[in-house]
């Protein structure tokens, strides 16, 4: 039955991509059914992991054998499994359910849901293997899932060029990690989780010697699956592919960003948290990295105009909260960001379908507003959402989000409160550029086409039950699960997360100065209400404000994404282009290879025959006169040599 939760998915997409044209409507059923039960084994899993506490491991069958490498096809179901599996399981579901309603009228709906069918497979596959290798082979899938989805209406070039966009930076990462396969290898002589994992205390002083420079190898392989992370979780620097990934319909959207493709490097760092452990150095770029990123992309969803850009935007800043969770070795904490953001991220990213659907597949804030009242329903879900991702009191951010700025400043040193401060500011960009979304969409005045705006409408049960149920989630999850993720004294991660007892700090926090503890509330509700003040009373001031050259230099720089793409424009992309024109292709390819190649000795032997034949004129004379002039050379060269 545990195999069945992976399969299913599986199955779902072949029905889909085999007979799609055949079975018709019975794709949309079949698929979101299979997704369904896989959900409900999921439940079933996580239950009995709650209950009993007991961890199942499951072999298949030998995969590879070669020399000492000895793979199995295997699968472990620990609790860190347990809540990945249904995270993915049911948003993946409300996703498919949302899905059969948003895209009716698009001719290849039955490919779209295999697609995401595939898609859900490859994540399930990532989380639930026993080895690296069998990991990487989710991890390339969802890769895959993502370019396919992405690229799902390939006839637009900008569908074209962010899905190819998306490949190339994961590509990035995804040779870090192969890099930190083969070290693993060299240091264990096996890729298998248990092995590796009971074994990394032995290894924690060896060394590997690069030229004039000697490393502990337990940093540099811990520096390389981080990078590996980097890419499919959006760090600052590798986070250029997100944002453009908004090409694909918004389901996709939904389903990256909440519960698939960006969680994988979460999830490695938690799953590779003995490795971790033992890389003080490694963990402080974590914090460092993390922290950048949050703030980074909450400075940049400020002035973006694009709704499902903004809502990306929040969810690379968030995945910064994450990821520097993990640098401070509260892997629990993040994980259960992680699990909160999963909800609210979906409810954001539906919902902002919902409002798209509704007013012909428009995208730009500006030329909403007013829709209040034309969409009551998706204004409510919106400000649920919005408040859960600000972390407003109560709701399902709040609970993970201010634990994990509690956590940085509970830990003595320069990086973890380093990423305090960032944390904090990021929390009121965070509050302001989500009211700002509030603003534009329902409460500004009405700024777009006028049959548009008037003909807005709220979408059928299909599209509003997944929002319902998040809605509901995204205020409730971070309440009822807290004490059991992040409680005091919890052993539900049992061995599925190690922390070092010198690195635990949850108990520290109970400890804080109070005002520590509320700054970040305090100011995310400053945020919520300075953009609030500043877009409904004071908005001519606002303009004035714009109009000034010094804000002008901060207007562009943040709403052109800080240049990260025109810096990878100029002097990357636009380099190697050139490079690759005129070195590889016009010297080498078409000067030495040809010439060398079957084209040189071709062209060659054309010439020579050439020459030969402009002898062969047809006259006698021509002829003795050739024959009289070579047997007088050869003559002259024997007698030389002789």
């Amino acid at each position: 039955m545990y195999i069945l939760t992976i399969l299913l998915p599986l199955f779902g997409f072949l029905s889909g991509i085999l007979f799609g044209h055949k079975l018709g409507v019975g794709v949309l059923i079949i698929t979101t059914t299979f997704v369904f039960m896989s959900f409900c084994i999921s439940m079933y899993i996580l239950l009995n992991i709650i209950v009993t506490g007991n961890i199942t491991k499951i072999i298949l069958f030998s995969w590879l054998s070669v020399d000492t490498l000895n793979i199995n096809w295997s699968f472990c179901f620990d609790s860190l499994t347990a809540i990945m599996l249904v995270v993915v399981t049911f948003i993946s579901f409300l996703v498919h359910l949302y899905s059969t309603e948003y895209m009716s009228e698009d001719p290849h709906i039955f490919r779209f849901m295999a697609y995401l069918s595939l898609f859900t497979f490859f994540m399930l596959i990532l989380i639930t293997a026993n080895n690296f290798l069998q990991m990487f082979v989710g991890w390339e899938g969802v890769g895959v899932s993502s370019y396919l989805l992405i690229n799902f209406w390939f006839t637009r070039i900008q569908a074209n060029k962010s899905a190819i966009k998306a490949m190339l930076v994961n590509r990035v990462g995804d040779f870090f990690i192969l890099l930190s396969m083969f070290l693993l290898y060299f240091l264990f002589n096996t890729l298998d989780y248990d092995i590796i994992f009971n074994m990394s205390k032995v290894f924690v002083n060896y060394e590997i010697v690069i030229g004039a420079i000697s490393t502990p190898i337990i940093d540099l392989i811990c520096i390389l699956l981080f990078l590996g992370a980097m890419g499919k979780s959006a760090q600052i620097g590798l986070h250029v592919w997100l944002p453009d990934a908004m090409e694909g319909p918004t389901p996709v959207s939904a389903l990256i960003h909440a519960a698939t493709m960006v969680t994988a490097g979460v999830f490695l760092l938690a799953r590779c948290s003995f490795l971790f452990e033992h890389s003080p150095f490694c963990l402080d770029i974590i914090v460092l990295v993390g922290s950048l990123t949050a703030f980074f992309a909450s400075t940049t969803g400020l002035f973006q105009n694009d709704i499902k850009k903004v809502i990306a935007y929040s969810t690379c800043s968030q995945l910064g909260y994450m990821i520097f969770a993990c640098g401070l070795s509260s892997y629990d904490v993040g994980i259960f960001h992680l699990f909160n953001h999963a909800f609210f991220k979906a409810l954001l990213f539906l919902g902002a379908g919902a409002i798209i659907h509704a007013v012909s597949n428009e995208q730009d804030m500006r030329k909403m507003g007013g829709l209040k009242n034309l969409l009551p329903f998706s204004y409510a879900i919106t400000v649920i959402g919005s408040l859960a991702l600000t972390g407003f009191p109560f709701l399902a951010g709040f609970y993970s989000k201010d634990v994990i700025l509690e956590v940085a400043y509970a830990k003595y040193t320069n990086a973890a409160h380093f990423s305090y401060f960032l944390g904090t500011m990021a929390a009121f960009f965070t509050a302001f550029y989500s009211t700002r979304l509030l603003f534009l969409v329902f409460l500004a005045n009405p700024n777009g086409n006028r049959v548009t705006i008037l003909n807005a409408h709220e979408g059928s049960w299909k599209m509003s039950t997944p929002l319902i149920l998040l809605s509901i989630l995204s205020i409730t999850i971070g309440f009822l699960m807290k004490d059991l993720f992040i409680g005091f004294g919890t052993d539900f991660w049992g061995t599925a997360i190690y922390i070092l007892p010198k690195n635990y700090l949850l108990s520290d926090i109970e400890f804080l100065h109070v005002f520590n503890k509320t700054l970040p509330l305090l100011v995310t509700i400053l945020g919520i209400l300075g953009s609030f003040f500043l877009y409904t009373k004071n908005i001519k001031k606002y303009y004035d404000i714009k109009d000034m050259k010094f804000f002008k230099i901060i207007y562009n720089f943040f709403n052109r994404k800080w240049y990260f793409d025109r810096f990878y424009n100029e002097f990357i992309t636009k380099n190697i282009l050139y490079s690759s024109y005129h070195l590889s292709y016009k010297t080498i390819d078409r000067a030495y290879l040809e010439l060398l190649g079957p084209y040189g000795i071709t062209t060659t032997l054309q010439e020579i025959v050439k020459q030969v034949k402009s002898y062969q004129r047809g006259g006698i004379l021509s002829y003795l006169y050739n024959i009289f002039i070579w047997s007088i050379l050869i003559l002259l060269f024997f007698i030389i040599v002789i």
